[in-house]
């Protein structure tokens, strides 16, 4: 994104309008006071003008010098760039409640009989940096295309689908490395299903009658253009039975081909290759446990929209340069992401209605929507 945020807009005209779609300034002013992210007025009255600060620095990517600046030059305080570090610096906890609020507002919005959501992690990065500093979880809802789950953690925290919550009949799409026993199993226990890809080797694999089912001897049986089903069933570590299917289609030879050198040149780093890796590479297999009814080829095709989340994080991340980290605080670092993980849904929500958008444009305050006064009537 070449051009920035037009800074002016943000701390003289459209304020208000961004403050009414994260729950207006009462409940922005109330979070602030229960996480103790503000405690005294000083050269900055209430919550929500810190707020603004926030989005402005983060959103804007504006400096800490220059966003006081600006702050004066709004005649919304005369404050130092030292005191809006100490002011953001208590911020995370404020901001991950309006994040986690605005997400669970969004609840409610699934009508039919399946709603697919698609999860996936990204790492982030500070520049300079070859470690992670940051691991950031999405769900979206497929339908929608809208986050409906978001959580930040450190580097320590790896992707499992143990950390996000699920409701009977949803299908979760996931790849290889939410492939984990624990995680598949607390899918099936919560009434909904799992489309997720897997290593030949990562889930231990029974036949329905207990005995080990062999992945690339399966695989080997299988035609040329056509997706075919097995009936497997994996247990967890304290002895869960998940009964399952492994969905699998054998790619065609260019594909394959390019897989495998991939493969190689992936293990050479790590020294001897598996031959059954370089087998396997010749195929797509997912394990489900969606009903029989559900087709192989329409679990495939399910999985195949996973690249739909990928495309969200490549956005967040080119247009509102989530991925950027130009602080050295791991406080500070969350409070600049969750700033403009806070507005990437505000985008969202105003694209979603813009065919059916109020003639004002932003939304009211819950505690607005009253039919009547009885007291007038």
């Amino acid at each position: 994104m070449n051009q920035r945020v037009e800074e002016r807009e943000w701390v003289q005209y459209q304020w208000p309008y961004l403050l009414a779609w994260l729950g207006g300034a009462a409940r922005v002013d109330a979070l602030a006071f229960e996480t103790g992210a503000f405690v005294r007025r000083r050269e900055l009255q209430r919550p929500s003008d810190v707020l603004q600060l926030i989005l402005t620095w983060s959103v804007a990517e504006r400096s800490l010098r220059e966003t006081a600046a600006l702050a004066a030059e709004g005649e919304m305080a005369d404050v130092s760039d030292v005191a809006l570090l100490k002011r953001f610096r208590r911020a995370e906890a404020w901001l991950g409640a309006l994040l986690g609020e605005y997400v669970m507002s969004r609840s409610g919005m699934w009508r039919g009989a399946y709603r697919v959501r698609l999860i996936d992690a990204s790492a982030i990065t500070r520049p300079g940096k070859k470690q992670t500093d940051l691991r950031l979880h999405l769900g979206i809802d497929l339908s929608t295309h809208r986050i409906d789950s978001v959580e930040l953690t450190d580097v320590k925290q790896g992707e499992s689908l143990e950390r996000f919550r699920f409701e009977p009949n949803e299908i979760v799409v996931a790849d290889r490395g939410y492939a984990h026993r624990s995680g598949l199993a607390h899918v099936a226990r919560a009434g909904a299903y799992f489309v997720v890809r897997i290593p030949w080797n990562n889930v231990p694999l029974e036949s329905e009658d207990g005995s080990r089912f062999d992945i690339p001897a399966a695989l080997e049986t299988l035609d040329d253009g056509g997706a075919a089903a097995f009936k497997v069933q994996f247990r967890t570590a304290d002895g869960e039975c998940v009964p399952c299917r492994l969905v699998a289609i054998r790619k065609s030879e260019p594909a394959a081909e390019a897989s495998r050198r991939k493969v190689a040149a992936e293990r050479r780093k790590h020294g001897a290759i598996d031959l059954r890796t370089l087998q396997t590479a010749g195929y797509v297999f997912v394990l489900t446990n969606l009903p029989e009814k559900i087709t192989p080829a329409s679990v495939l095709e399910l999985y195949r929209l996973r690249w739909q989340i990928e495309m969200k994080f490549k956005t967040l991340k080119s247009v509102l340069h989530v991925g950027r980290l130009p602080v050295r605080s791991d406080a500070l670092a969350a409070v600049y992401i969750i700033a403009k993980l806070l507005v990437a849904l505000v985008i969202e929500d105003l694209l979603a209605s813009a065919e059916s958008f109020s003639p004002w444009g932003y939304p009211l305050p819950s505690d607005q929507l009253l039919a009547c006064d009885p007291a007038s009537a």
